[in-house]
C-alpha cells in the first residue's frame, strides 16, 4: 500500500527537486541532444562569447520554467492538469541539460543567479496554481509565448556558423510552442494585460542579468 504524502513530504520533495535543478544533474528523458547531430564549425573567441551568453540566458530561462511548472503542479487542483505540468517539467529538464552542456562546450558558465530565478519562479507558479487551474494554464500560455519570442530573437543573434546552439534552440522552440498549445487546449484563461506586462518586465530583468552573470 502506498503512503499518502503529507505537506512535509511534499516540501522535502520540492526542496530536493530545486537543489537538483540548480546544482545537480537534470533528470533527462531519452530524447537525443540536438547539438550532437549538428555540424561542428569553428567559432572565433568573440563568437563563442556571444553564443555562451545567449545560451546562458536560455539556461536561466529553463531553470525558471522548471520551477514554474513544479510550483504549479504542487497547487493544481485537477489531477490531469497536475500530470500535464509534471510532463512539461520533464521536457524542460531536457532543455536545461542541453543548454548547460552547450554553455560548457563554449567554455563558459551558467548564471550565478540561478537559485534566485528558481525560488522566484516557484513562488509565482505556486501562486498561479492556487488562484485556479484556468489561470495557471493561462500563465503557462503567456510564459511559453514570451519564451518563443526570446528564442526567435536569439536565433537571429547567434553567429551564423554556430549550428549546435541553433539546433538546440530550434528544438526548444518547437517544444515550448507545444506546451503553450496543450495549456490552451486544456482551458487556459486569457491573462489581464497588466499581468502580461509585468511578466515581460520580469523576463527582461532576468535576461539582462543572466547575460552578464
Amino acid at each position: 500500500m502506498s503512503r499518502q504524502l503529507n505537506p512535509v513530504d511534499l516540501l522535502i520533495g520540492q526542496l530536493d527537486q530545486g537543489l537538483r535543478t540548480v546544482f545537480g544533474k537534470p533528470e533527462v528523458t531519452e530524447r537525443a541532444n540536438p547539438a550532437n547531430t549538428a555540424e561542428d564549425a569553428e567559432l572565433t573567441e568573440k563568437e563563442k562569447q556571444l553564443s555562451a551568453r545567449l545560451m546562458r540566458i536560455n539556461h536561466a530561462g529553463e531553470v525558471a520554467a522548471q520551477a514554474l511548472y513544479q510550483g504549479q503542479a504542487v497547487t493544481a487542483r485537477d489531477k490531469a492538469i497536475k500530470q500535464e505540468m509534471q510532463t512539461s517539467a520533464a521536457e524542460e529538464y531536457d532543455h536545461l541539460d542541453w543548454c548547460e552542456k552547450r554553455v560548457q562546450a563554449l567554455g563558459s558558465h551558467t548564471s550565478y543567479l540561478n537559485p534566485l530565478w528558481y525560488a522566484g519562479s516557484f513562488a509565482i507558479g505556486a501562486l498561479a496554481g492556487a488562484v485556479g487551474d484556468k489561470w495557471s494554464l493561462g500563465f503557462v500560455v503567456e510564459t511559453e509565448k514570451q519564451v518563443c519570442e526570446h528564442l526567435t530573437e536569439h536565433l537571429k543573434k547567434l553567429p551564423q556558423n554556430d549550428h549546435k546552439s541553433r539546433a538546440v534552440l530550434q528544438q526548444m522552440d518547437i517544444d515550448e510552442a507545444l506546451h503553450a498549445a496543450k495549456a490552451q487546449k486544456a482551458g487556459a484563461a486569457e491573462l489581464p494585460t497588466p499581468i502580461k506586462g509585468l511578466m515581460r518586465l520580469t523576463s527582461k530583468i532576468m535576461t539582462r542579468s543572466a547575460y552578464w552573470t
